[in-house]
């Protein structure tokens, strides 16, 4: 896969794109990372990418021929993914949309920056705009970060095991169960004793049903629609009633 990122500010991703999963998955041919300065492609003299805004208002924004003319280089011939524009306005980024965009062959991800970006651009040249959540950042480096890191290590190869994308949280609807390791007691806390007695079939259904406590208590609305076994439909009626009983107490 690759991913290519315009930006006015390049010199911010190679301390996260090079380094660690995404540094080792470049490394193996699994995922190319391009990051494209805006700046040269601008037609003024002074290769600025910002101007007022007509109408008035605070602030500067980025015009629509450097990014315009950018994007269209990053394109090249033949380009048969998704662009994307990094945005407070966009859609919310979820897992579902990470695995959605990782069966893309190619993103370009655009980071908006100042007030925003000239409308003209994003009529011309942006597929979806996406956000990372309900705030604002002073740039879309940051945002982008997150979309690739999130796009990229659902890729095959890229996380070593494949299991690890799939019982994490939201893969399975849920988020994610406590997670346990050496030594079994530290500073007087105890591992749950399931997990050290080698019954997978009771492992899986404490994980199920921690996972399910995790979400009623945090992010409820994750719980409606989701579809289960008869064996976690049983657990999951068992705590919706617990969980129920404990808010009518409060």
């Amino acid at each position: 896969m690759k991913i290519k990122i315009l930006t006015i500010f390049p010199e911010m991703f190679a301390p996260v794109l090079n380094a660690s999963i995404l540094g080792r998955a470049q490394d193996k041919g699994l995922i190319a990372f391009e990051v494209i300065d805006i700046r040269p492609f601008s037609q003024r003299k002074h290769k600025n990418t910002d101007d007022d805004p007509f109408g008035g208002g605070a602030g500067m924004v980025m015009m629509a021929q450097p990014v315009v003319d950018a994007m269209r280089y990053a394109m090249g011939e033949g380009f048969s993914g998704r662009r994307i524009y990094l945005s407070p306005r966009g859609q919310t980024q979820t897992q579902r949309k990470a695995e959605e965009l990782a069966r893309e062959e190619e993103l370009i991800l655009l980071c908006g920056h100042y007030e925003g970006l000239d409308q003209r651009a994003i009529d011309l040249c942006v597929d979806e705009e996406l956000s990372v959540g309900d705030y604002v950042l002073t740039g879309g480096e940051l945002a982008a970060m997150v979309v690739a890191d999130a796009v990229a290590r659902l890729i095959p190869g890229v996380l070593g095991c494949e299991e690890s994308a799939q019982t994490e949280s939201f893969s399975s609807g849920l988020l994610e169960y406590p997670q346990y390791t050496r030594p079994r007691v530290f500073e007087g806390l105890e591992v749950p004793a399931v997990l050290l007695e080698g019954n997978h079939a009771l492992i899986e259904d404490w994980r199920f049903e921690q996972s399910l406590r995790i979400t009623l208590a945090r992010r409820p609305e994750l719980v409606q629609g989701l579809e289960m076994s008869k064996r976690q439909r049983r657990i999951y009626d068992r705590v919706l009633r617990e969980w129920t009983q404990q808010k009518g107490d409060v």
